[in-house]
């Protein structure tokens, strides 16, 4: 069985060229996550058009994902190699300065000073590094280190999410989206969402004349209103890094578990990513625990996973996106396609105040699951000019082959995060019947399936009706 769970890889100096972009292609990456938060606005662009021009040439849909800063809090620069800070010391944490040192730590946050106080923890990095405030002067903080570690370019700080005075998305967050959704990009992360309408202040066009918007799930009060955030959004992610900041460390995979049980219920891709393969930044092979988190993603029902400094900073990020694809794989094949059905019809969430075309499409997505499996189905091809289709579809988790079928490009760009869905562009016709049979000659020019095979159609009668209400079981000619 071919992988179905997606991987993203996210993008920086260990492969910025085109050589290695190429390679990580022929490896397995999906969609390619360009974070803001590191270079300039030129730098950003560049890349992002370098990223497109390669994926491009490689004949395959690979969607861009940019993830926005949001309200970051991070250090100022260290020296060249980094620091390291020592358990016990005290250090200085300040607000004035362009470079922070070993025992003082500037931030590009002013309103630090006011938000926190004595008592207060702060974590830099992933949580390498723990300080605790002692003191509180007029132009600084004096911490002590409780856990000591190394700190090296411009590691991110993380407080309460509480006590930080900053909205999300900030204004450069907005300038940022209106300059990569100008240039294209499929989809766009908000960081630090709090609630829907954190999300809903993004103001873009819903897809799939704008992105997919993906929330990224990193503080106490999302969790809290993670109903709200998945119906305003197209997707989520479980940002464990800064989540585990904020809460217990023994809470994560449970929060991780429901963060994607409520995805999938509501029918939105779940991405699970921080330290996936964090031992790949330096080791050619992972951690025992490493392979098992990917494999316990995968059986939870994760859309995708993210690879973040493994393949932005790892010293192969080739490797890394091979090793993730490996695992991926065997976990899909062993993965309970019967037993998730039957999970799924129990935790789907549509009551009967959802609108018309949100019921025919779950009804008519279920049956298809269904249907194709009793009849022993090569494909399921979903027809859908949004993509909605088959994101509804892949939440069924059907154990044959997905096609995702689109006469909008943009949509076959998105539909590179949906679960097991393999984009393809075709020419739509006048009636669903004849945009069937295009459909299936289409699938069969793919190679996945040959002529006497069996396959299921699903597709909407009519862009006014917004609903999936066309099922068919058709031979292929």
């Amino acid at each position: 069985m071919a992988r179905r769970t997606k991987i993203i890889a996210s993008v920086g100096p260990a492969c910025n060229d085109e050589a290695t972009m190429t390679a990580m292609i022929e490896a397995g990456v999906d969609v390619w996550r360009l974070g803001l938060a590191h270079g300039s606005l030129d730098e950003q662009v560049e890349t992002f058009r370098r990223l497109r021009a390669v994926s491009e040439e490689s004949g395959r849909h690979i969607g861009i994902l940019v993830d926005l800063p949001g309200p970051k809090v991070r250090c100022k620069p260290f020296p060249e190699g980094g620091c390291d800070v020592a358990q016990d010391a005290l250090l200085t944490l300040a607000i004035d300065g362009d470079a922070s040192t070993a025992d003082r730590l500037v931030v590009d946050y002013e309103g630090l000073l006011t938000d926190v106080g004595p008592g207060d923890r702060l974590s830099f990095g992933d949580g390498n590094v723990v300080l605790v405030v002692e003191d509180r002067a007029s132009n600084a903080l004096k911490t002590r280190v409780l856990h000591g570690g190394h700190l090296e370019g411009r590691p991110g700080l993380h407080v309460d999410s509480s006590k930080l005075r900053m909205s999300t998305p900030t204004p450069q967050d907005l300038k940022l989206a209106d300059t990569f959704i100008d240039l294209g990009t499929d989809m766009v992360a908000l960081s630090f969402v709090r609630s829907a309408h954190d999300m809903r202040r993004l103001g873009v066009e819903p897809h799939p004349r704008g992105p997919l918007l993906v929330a990224k799930i990193e503080t106490n009060a999302a969790v809290e209103n993670l109903d709200g955030i998945i119906e305003s959004s197209s997707a989520v992610m479980v940002a464990r890094g800064d989540l585990g900041a904020e809460c217990d460390i023994e809470e994560l995979p449970h929060l991780q578990k429901r963060i994607i049980e409520a995805c999938v219920a509501h029918g939105r891709p779940a991405i699970t990513a921080t330290q996936m393969l964090e031992s790949l930044l330096h080791s050619p092979v992972p951690t025992r625990a490493e392979a098992s988190d990917i494999a316990n993603a995968v059986f939870d029902g994760t859309s995708a996973v993210m690879l973040s400094g493994e393949t932005a900073i790892g010293h192969d990020p080739v490797n890394a996106v091979r090793t993730m694809a490996r695992i991926t794989e065997r976990a899909d094949e062993r993965f309970d396609y019967e037993a998730w059905w039957n999970r799924l019809l129990s935790v789907r969430r549509l009551d009967e105040r959802a609108a018309d075309y949100l019921r025919v499409t779950d009804g008519i997505t279920q049956s298809a699951s269904r249907l194709a499996t009793e009849l022993g189905a090569q494909a399921i091809i979903c027809l859908s000019r949004s993509g909605f289709t088959a994101r509804s579809m892949a939440r069924f988790r059907p154990s044959m082959p997905l096609l995702g079928l689109t006469p909008e490009p943009r949509t076959a760009m998105q539909l590179s995060l949906s679960w097991g869905t393999r984009p393809l562009v075709f020419g739509e016709r006048l009636t669903p019947a004849e945009s069937a049979l295009e459909a299936v000659h289409a699938a069969s020019r793919t190679g996945l399936v040959r002529s006497g095979d069996m396959v299921v159609v699903v597709s909407g009668s009519s862009p006014e009706t917004h609903a999936t209400d066309n099922l068919r079981a058709m031979r292929v000619p």
